[in-house]
Order: structure tokens, then sequence, then C-alpha cells
């Protein structure tokens, strides 16, 4: 799963970063509004993690910015504001928490998944299409209740499609999940990991399929 830090203290955001993959998340890192608002607009991530006080701008014409597009991604603010004025202020412009520096990384990451874990959100405890199962805590894929070998790429893949169910997933977002906004590609690589991702399920009996949308991304659905 992969959070988005947008924090221009660069010793924090690597901290943060840090501490984020121990707990199981992948992070990109952006300092700036002006980039963060143009990676969000193309890009998906699970959750945001924004600070108030960026070099170009404020975090909150950020947040807000983010809402006017309708994106429900969940955000956390973090920032050294800590009047009630102040976090009055950001719960009202769009965040779902909000966390005053000096923090403890404990906390955050508690906060972060109890986000997660709303209605909606990316942590469910399970995942279902057909008779294909994703348990999201465990990050096991099984089928007709029982448990598949899959790549660690391939689970990222499967577990992508699967929580976008009914829609459908661009390359683009394919490509950030699995190698991060800043990540070097190449240049079949997400067509050969959908590939083994749909032969593996097919071989294994999942009555479901990967469809290709020629031009714009992938979608999982029910066998007809």
């Amino acid at each position: 799963m992969r959070l988005l830090i947008v924090e221009d203290n660069e010793e924090l955001a690597g901290l943060l970063a840090k501490g984020l993959k121990a707990a199981g998340y992948e992070s990109d890192i952006l300092s700036t509004v002006a980039e963060a608002d143009s990676v969000l607009d193309t890009t998906f991530y699970a959750a945001l993690i924004l600070d108030l006080g960026l070099p170009d701008g404020d975090g909150l014409a950020l947040l807000r910015e983010v809402r006017s597009r309708n994106n429900p991604i969940p955000v956390l603010v973090l920032t050294a504001r800590g009047g009630l004025n102040d976090r009055v202020q950001g719960l009202r412009s769009g965040a779902d928490d909000y966390l005053v520096k000096p923090f403890a990384l404990e906390e955050l990451v508690a906060r972060l998944e109890a986000q997660l874990r709303r209605p909606g959100q990316l942590l469910g405890n399970s995942l279902r299409i057909a008779n294909l199962e994703f348990d999201t805590r465990n990050r096991q894929a099984s089928i007709d209740d029982q448990p598949q070998a899959l790549s660690a790429r391939e689970i990222a893949v499967l577990e992508l499609l699967m929580r976008s169910k009914g829609r459908v997933v661009s390359k683009k977002q394919v490509e950030d999940h699995l190698f991060g906004h800043s990540g070097e590609v190449g240049s079949n690589a997400i067509e050969v990991y959908v590939h083994r991702l749909r032969k593996q399920l097919s071989e294994r009996g999942a009555r479901v399929q990967v469809h290709t949308i020629r031009g714009v991304g992938y979608l999982i659905a029910e066998q007809t």
C-alpha cells in the first residue's frame, strides 16, 4: 500500500518514510504544493500525510483543491500549528485527522490505520470477487478458500485491481503502486506482471477475468 508524504523537512520526511515502511507501507515524498497538486491529480495513493507550512504555499490550499475534485483520499495533517482554531480550520478544509508536531510515530501509524479501516477505505478485512478472496491484513489470496502462493508484485497488482472492482485502473496507477512516483520502470514491465497474474488466476480456477482496456488500463471482473 503506497502513501504520499508532503513534507519539506527532508530529515523528518525520511524518518516518516522509514517508520511507515517498517509498518508495511511504501511512501513517496514530495516537498511542495505544486508537486503534490500535480501528482494527486493523476496518481492513486492510499492516504496523504500533509504538512501545512510548505515553501510555495499553505497545505490547506492543497487540501481544499484535492477535496474540490471530490478526491476521497484520507488526509492526515501534520503541523506545528496546535491551536484550537488551527485544528478546526484543518478539519473544515477536508482533513480526516490532525496531528501536532512533535508526535510519536506509533501514534501516527495508529491514526493512519484508523482512517484506512473506515468504510470504503483500504483496510477492510477482506476483498472478494466470485471465488477469489484477498485477506488485506495477511496479504493472502485464496481461491475456493485455498491459500495461493503469488509473488509480491502479483499480490500488489491483485490488491489494487480488487480494491478498484468495477473501475478501470490505469497503467500509470499500477506503475505508481508498484514502483512509486519516481521509480524507473521498463517499457513492458506492467504488462508482464498483469500477464503473470492473469495466467496464475486462470490456471488455479479463479472465476474472474483481468481485462486489458486498450489505451486505458486494466479491469478485474467476475467471469460471465
